[in-house]
């Protein structure tokens, strides 16, 4: 019997994202510059069909997941190791080479170096924040003051009235996740925003990772800080050169990564 109830969970699981043996490559314009003529230049350029001077980089090789509504899942791996190209495939931001990625619902992706506008306050990039990820501009009045209560800004001074230009790199990953948390999603991808800020600050963001799974949705983090993903993910994928060599409970995955980095 409990074989068959845990079989009839498992089937009840709700896939958001399915990533079908997909690949990703990038091409690099790899021509040299130096010596040579203008109309060696162009002879090369015309030559379209065989791609000369580019290269291509094969970022993600066959990787394939399901992940269910509620997961929080952890991405890991050494630098370069294609766990930014997912999330940014997941989102629909980079095209398939080969295979397939589905979403149930929007995909949002926040990364430290998400796009605010810098010449403008604080107070109106939480407007137009919330207004591209399509909140009400009722709902980001409601929510205005836990954004910026959440993010901390304002804890030594009026930051939140003052250009973007004028944060610190921390402060601004503080805001963008801030306003990102204030809604929510049906799958949010999360690239090393909480690297940033104070252990209070990154404390509060794990609390929120946890109220958003309960929330039905699904939370992918990209992080170095393993205690991080020990804290917030109950599944991990290991990445290595574009590879996904493993996938599983965060403990066992984290366990054979530290063997791997020595750390």
């Amino acid at each position: 019997m409990a074989e068959q109830n845990a079989e009839q969970d498992k089937d009840a699981r709700i896939p958001t994202v399915i990533a079908d043996d997909l690949h990703i490559v990038y091409r690099v314009n790899g021509a040299k510059t130096g010596k040579g003529s203008a109309t060696a230049a162009l002879s090369r350029i015309m030559k379209r069909g065989e791609e000369r001077g580019v290269r291509k980089v094969h970022a993600v090789r066959g990787v394939s997941f399901v992940a269910y509504r509620g997961e929080a899942i952890g991405l890991i791996g050494s630098n370069g190791s294609g766990k930014s190209t997912l999330l940014r495939a997941i989102a629909g931001l980079l095209p398939a080479e080969r295979g397939k990625v589905y979403t149930d619902g929007q995909p949002s992706l926040l990364g430290v170096n998400a796009a605010l506008m810098n010449d403008l306050t604080g107070e109106r990039n939480v407007i137009l924040g919330g207004l591209a990820m399509g909140m009400s501009r009722e709902e980001i009045r409601e929510r205005y003051q836990d954004i910026v209560d959440f993010s901390g800004i304002n804890e030594k001074g009026d930051f939140i009235t003052l250009p973007m230009r004028t944060y610190s790199s921390g402060m601004a990953a503080r805001l963008r996740f801030s306003i990102a948390a204030a809604k929510d999603h049906d799958v949010l991808m999360i690239d090393e925003a909480l690297a940033t800020g104070d252990r209070k600050f990154q404390k509060r963001s794990e609390d929120r990772i946890r109220e958003l799974r309960k929330e039905a949705g699904t939370v992918f983090l990209v992080s170095h800080n393993n205690k991080s993903i020990r804290d917030t993910c109950d599944r991990v994928l290991w990445l290595e050169r574009g590879e996904l060599r493993m996938d599983g409970p965060t403990d066992e995955v984290l366990k054979e990564y530290e063997k791997f980095t020595g750390k």
